[in-house]
Formats: structure tokens, C-alpha cells, sequence
């Protein structure tokens, strides 16, 4: 054999058998995670499975107070409302990746800041609630939904998009405290459900017990405002896993790392069904098997998410 042929048969097993001395390790992404001082069961938890969904992509650390400080470009990911507006507070600069906030809280900031503030809503979107409502009640026609002045907007892009599903609805104002039972009364007349958004001005701990009893009393079903609720009373309500949650961040992220931008907040596709089968029962609402209804409320708004659009 020539010398230059053995000579290049030696470096070709050299190179075979010694990869690792020319190859170039592409360089990993690193994200700082800023979680809840109040439950860091919640932040270890998100933090194992963030580490599972970026897998090698990604090294997620903790985030330390002065930490965007430092100016190094990496993304720091937040976990709820307050850990986001105490980041936001610490740098307008550095890009963040909002995890657990609904529409009404983020979408001012990745408007202001489009671009360099992302998030993954952990709300459902409304039509998708919506859906959940008239999978559950076949018959149901009326939509009724409940909102101040200030909030009447959370209803706004719903209402022109029921009769893809075979219904329509009214938003009924409250103007005052003392007008919330009268507008629910109202609104209980006309809908044949009750859906509701995330807007803690009508729902939250105050007032719950007092719409669900009213609402119940005239044989009439809640649907939403999130998982938590249907604890308390909710007929049903669609919700987002952690998981998935995750998932959908390291998607998030992948596109931040190619393009230096991160798209308008999402809500990912994959949902789970959270449904009280006491207040069913209480109501004679007979209820297939719950990944039965998840998958059909999956399929319905599928084919008419795509008739919108022929």
C-alpha cells in the first residue's frame, strides 16, 4: 500500500476512534427559574420538569435576587404573578418567559415588550370552556356570562365565535357589589350555563359561595373558571397540566434560542378535563367517562376551529 494511502487510512481511525478531541460541543442554553417563595414544593416540582423537557437543550438554574444584573442575555423563566413583577421590576431588559399567569395579566407587558416577554397561559382560553359547556349539555342554546365594566373585555372575542358551536351568548354587567346576585339572576334566566372567566372581581373567595348556591338553586351549572374552582363548586372546567406546561416552555424556548424573540403568549393545545361529579350527580347530569368528554371537546373544536377558517 502507497505511504499516502496508509497515511490517510491512520488518520481516518484516528478521527474514528478520537472524536471527542475535534468535536465542538454545541454551547447549552442557560435559564434561571424564579419560582414562589410561598410554595417551593410548586418551584422544585417545575424545576424537575423543566429539566425533563429541555433535556440537553437547556440548563435551568435557580434565580437569585440581582441576578439580571449580571447581563449575561439568559432568559429567566417565573412561576406566577408575583415572581414575574418582582423580575420585571429588577430589569425591563432582560427577556422573560411567564409561566402560570393568565391573558388579562401578561398580555399588556408582551405587548409593551413584544418580543422579549413570552408565556405559556395556565388559564383555558373561553371557547374552549365554552365547548366544555355544550359537550356537557347537548341542548344548551344560551351562554351566560357575568362582568364589570372593567371586565367586560375578557368576553369580547368569545361572543362572535358561539355560533360555531351552536349557541350564543350576553354578558351581563355588575356594577357595584350590590348588584352582582340581581345581574346573576338575570343572566341565569337567560343562559342555559353559566361560563366564567378568570376575573377575581366577579369570582374569588367572597363571592363564590354565593353564585354557586344562586346558580345551582335555579338548576344551573358553572363552567370554569379553572381547576381550583370545580373544588369548590364548578360544574367543569378545562386546565392545562404542569407537564404540559413545561412542554410547551421548552418550545418556547427553542424558538427564543433560533430567533431571539419569543412569540406572542400561547396556550398549548394539550388539555385535561376537571369535572365534580358530587354537584353531576346532585343536578341528574349524567356524564360519560372523563377523558370520553376531554376528547370529544378536543374534536369539536378541532372541526370548528378548521370551518372557521375555510
Amino acid at each position: 500500500m502507497p505511504f499516502g494511502a496508509r497515511f490517510c487510512l491512520v488518520i481516518w481511525a484516528f478521527l474514528a476512534l478520537c472524536p471527542s478531541v475535534f468535536a465542538q460541543e454545541a454551547p447549552q442554553t442557560v435559564a434561571y427559574l424564579a419560582g414562589s417563595e410561598r410554595n417551593s414544593a410548586l418551584t422544585s416540582h417545575m424545576m424537575n420538569l423543566l429539566t425533563d423537557a429541555l433535556g440537553d437543550d437547556a440548563e435551568i438554574r435557580r434565580f437569585q435576587p440581582g441576578q439580571t444584573s449580571q447581563s449575561d442575555g439568559s432568559v429567566i423563566i417565573t412561576l406566577g404573578p408575583e415572581a414575574f413583577t418582582l423580575v420585571r421590576q429588577e430589569s425591563r431588559t432582560a427577556p422573560i418567559l411567564a409561566l402560570l399567569v393568565d391573558e388579562p395579566f401578561i398580555a399588556g407587558y408582551a405587548e409593551r415588550s413584544a418580543g422579549d416577554i413570552g408565556a405559556v397561559l395556565y388559564n383555558s382560553p373561553l371557547i374552549r370552556q365554552a365547548m366544555a359547556g355544550k359537550v356537557i349539555l347537548p341542548h344548551a342554546t344560551r351562554v351566560a356570562m357575568l362582568a364589570t365594566p372593567e371586565s367586560v373585555e375578557l368576553y369580547e372575542a368569545l361572543t362572535p365565535r358561539l355560533p360555531e358551536l351552536g349557541m350564543e351568548g350576553r354578558v351581563f354587567i355588575v356594577s357595584d357589589n350590590d348588584d352582582l346576585i340581581p345581574a346573576l339572576v338575570r343572566a341565569l334566566e337567560y343562559g342555559d350555563f353559566l361560563l366564567a372567566a378568570t376575573d377575581s372581581t366577579i369570582y374569588n373567595p367572597r363571592t363564590i359561595k354565593h353564585i354557586l348556591l344562586t346558580t345551582y338553586r335555579r338548576s344551573r351549572i358553572v363552567i370554569g373558571p379553572s381547576q381550583a374552582y370545580v373544588k369548590a363548586g364548578s360544574l367543569a372546567s378545562t386546565y392545562v397540566p404542569l407537564r404540559t406546561t413545561a412542554e410547551s416552555a421548552a418550545q418556547q424556548l427553542a424558538v427564543f434560542h433560533q430567533t431571539g424573540r419569543f412569540p406572542p403568549p400561547v396556550y398549548p393545545d394539550e388539555f385535561q378535563l376537571e369535572i365534580n361529579d358530587q354537584v353531576a350527580r346532585s343536578l341528574n347530569i349524567p356524564l360519560p367517562p372523563r377523558e370520553e368528554l376531554r376528547a370529544t371537546i378536543a374534536s369539536r373544536l378541532s372541526n370548528s376551529t378548521e370551518g372557521a377558517h375555510e
